[in-house]
């Protein structure tokens, strides 16, 4: 249950990417509850991370007690073909609002050579950004419900379609250029910030030769370095990282310094 825990606190201890409402897109606010008696249920492993953070919030949803889950990865069908895919749709006992939660955890380095904020997010292997994400949570995943698959659904299951109101719970790892002064990163949360980002020709510098690495999984990408992994010498880290390059790939990298110091970065292709 080792790495299921770290996941675990991994993702309650990243805060949410913005606060209230951005681009037309609510947070949902998680309640705080007490984790004292929390058990630990198994997280498949042979999953992609995406999902496993989605059993992440069903563990803590179904822990909190305090709303009822109604839906969970839920494919809405037309005849056989899947149209698309409801996160959550959980009920407030008290107020019987039922709430459509699309859940997303991303790890994106700050841009900051393009002008405009919105789109400076962007996934370590340029292969996605938060702008695109946003609208297609906005113009995709919350219109599915109003989709007449998604209605009929909901009817068979007796979930009133007129009373849902839907939210986000956006969650994400932020990485800053190396060296940079960057201190305003509004309108996102600044507490998402936990590392830094550079090319490789930044890493063959003297900064670095001193130090130990570890190339976590992408399943350890969520949770804060540790000590108790096997550290790697700067020669042995740089053939590991430009094999991840030659596959066009940017790693995440765990830094041990000399006074035990640890944090990450990402080297990107």
């Amino acid at each position: 249950m080792g790495m299921e825990l770290e996941q675990i606190k991994g993702f309650i201890g990243t805060p949410l990417l913005w606060e209230g409402n951005l681009q037309g897109v609510e947070q949902f606010i998680f309640p705080k509850s007490d984790m004292i008696n929390f058990k630990v249920q198994p997280i498949p492993q042979n999953i992609r991370l995406g999902h496993q953070v989605e059993h992440i919030f069903h563990q803590l949803l179904d822990h909190g007690k305090i709303y009822e889950i109604l839906l969970f990865n839920q494919p809405i069908k037309n005849e056989n073909r899947t149209i698309g895919e409801i996160d959550f749709i959980v009920k407030d006992p008290h107020s019987q609002q039922v709430i459509h939660i699309e859940l997303t955890y991303k790890f994106y380095i700050i841009d900051n050579q393009i002008k405009e904020k919105i789109h400076q997010l962007i996934g370590p292997n340029k292969k996605d950004n938060f702008y695109d994400k946003i609208q297609k949570i906005k113009q995709q995943q919350f219109k599915l419900i109003q989709s007449k698959e998604a209605v009929n659904l909901f009817k068979s299951k007796l979930i009133d379609e007129k009373n849902i109101i839907s939210k986000a719970f956006f969650k994400a790892q932020l990485f800053l250029p190396y060296k940079s002064n960057i201190i305003d990163i509004s309108p996102f949360n600044s507490a998402c910030i936990c590392g830094f980002w550079l090319r490789l020709t930044d890493f063959k510098t003297s900064d670095f030769y001193e130090q130990l690495y570890y190339l976590p999984s992408k399943k350890e990408w969520i949770i804060a370095p540790h000590e108790n992994v096997i550290w790697k010498t700067y020669k042995e880290t740089l053939i590991l990282i430009k094999e991840r390059h030659f596959n066009e790939n940017s790693p995440m990298v765990w830094i041990r310094k000399s006074n035990a110091l640890l944090g990450k970065f990402f080297i990107i292709w």
